[in-house]
């Protein structure tokens, strides 16, 4: 059984040229690409198999950062084809009416050629913002997956894992004033609203956890780490209802982006399952012994999955 990870599916914004997103025309050829190769697995057979520890052959879709993009792109492509899918919702845009850093990252560099992005951040940081703890870490596990050129990287690495949280926000904020400054003109039509979640939760979709802001889990103590839980579990509970199963996904994935005791936390909440990220299929041993972690292949790891590529001028 594979597990496919999506985010953006949207057409291209030519307002945003290098802004990276799977192209909707290539989302409905790789959904017939799966269908033709691997099937899907329903939904009762992938909640049952929990308890029996039997694995169903096919392919089980997951979305993740709550985007309006999978209300008006991916849904409809998927109830077209009688599918269902797994929804991750971060909930401090709700919250906090305030859009997640990580998102704003994504617009920056969506917006502006990596190259200036990454000079104009280099002028602004110091060493002592530096997060030390887990740096070597960082440096080997982060981003292996993605086809992301130097700049690009060295952009996300910085602001999402290296930056301590004391002066990340800082940074970002000084980052979109001068690449972005209307982003929150974009704010508006860029997460699902919360009726939205509960409509695609009435219509068999499973809408899970993804946290409140979107945080490395491994840079969290334990309080942190469970506020993190709890508190989006109990927004989304109240938007759509019960959450049928209880699920959650690691903000970006890998094994050095959570501890053990986050996935105790998660175990003493209810969650029936919690998706990592890692390009293997899930096999009898994840369901039974860890399902806490199971694995998860980004959708670029397949046929129609990658971003296209485009040219630019100037």
């Amino acid at each position: 059984m594979k597990a496919i990870m999506y985010h953006y599916v949207r057409p291209f914004n030519p307002d945003f040229p290098y802004f990276k997103n799977l192209d909707i025309a290539d989302f409905e050829l790789q959904l017939d690409y799966f269908e033709s190769e691997f099937g899907f697995v329903s939904k009762a057979d992938f909640v049952a198999a929990f308890q029996e520890g039997s694995v169903p052959k096919g392919v089980v879709l997951t979305f993740d950062d709550g985007l309006k993009c999978h209300y008006r792109y991916a849904l409809p492509a998927l109830q077209k084809r009688g599918l269902w899918g797994i929804f991750y919702v971060p909930t401090q845009p709700y919250s906090e009416g305030k859009m997640i850093d990580v998102h704003r990252i994504h617009l920056i560099l969506g917006k502006s050629d990596p190259k200036a992005v990454y000079e104009q951040l280099q002028t602004s940081l110091r060493e002592d913002m530096i997060d030390q703890a887990k740096l070597a870490e960082f440096k080997q596990f982060t981003y292996r997956t993605q086809d992301n050129d130097n700049y690009t990287l060295g952009v996300k690495r910085f602001l999402n894992y290296f930056l301590s949280y004391t002066h990340r926000e800082q940074i970002i904020d000084e980052l979109i004033e001068e690449f972005v400054p209307n982003y929150q003109e974009l704010f508006e039509d860029f997460y699902l609203k919360p009726a939205e979640i509960k409509e695609m939760q009435d219509a068999g979709m499973v809408i899970g956890s993804h946290t409140v802001n979107h945080p490395v889990m491994s840079r969290l103590n334990p309080a942190e780490q469970s506020a993190q839980i709890h508190d989006s579990f109990a927004f989304l509970e109240q938007t759509a209802g019960p959450l049928e199963p209880l699920t959650f996904c690691y903000p970006y994935g890998g094994f050095h982006s959570f501890t053990d005791q986050t996935e105790a936390i998660l175990a003493e909440k209810g969650c029936l399952f919690s998706f990592n990220v890692e390009q293997r299929d899930i096999e009898s041993g994840d369901l039974l012994n860890r399902p806490q972690a199971l694995p998860r292949y980004d959708c670029n790891q397949f046929k129609y999955g990658q971003v296209r590529q485009r040219s630019f001028v100037g």
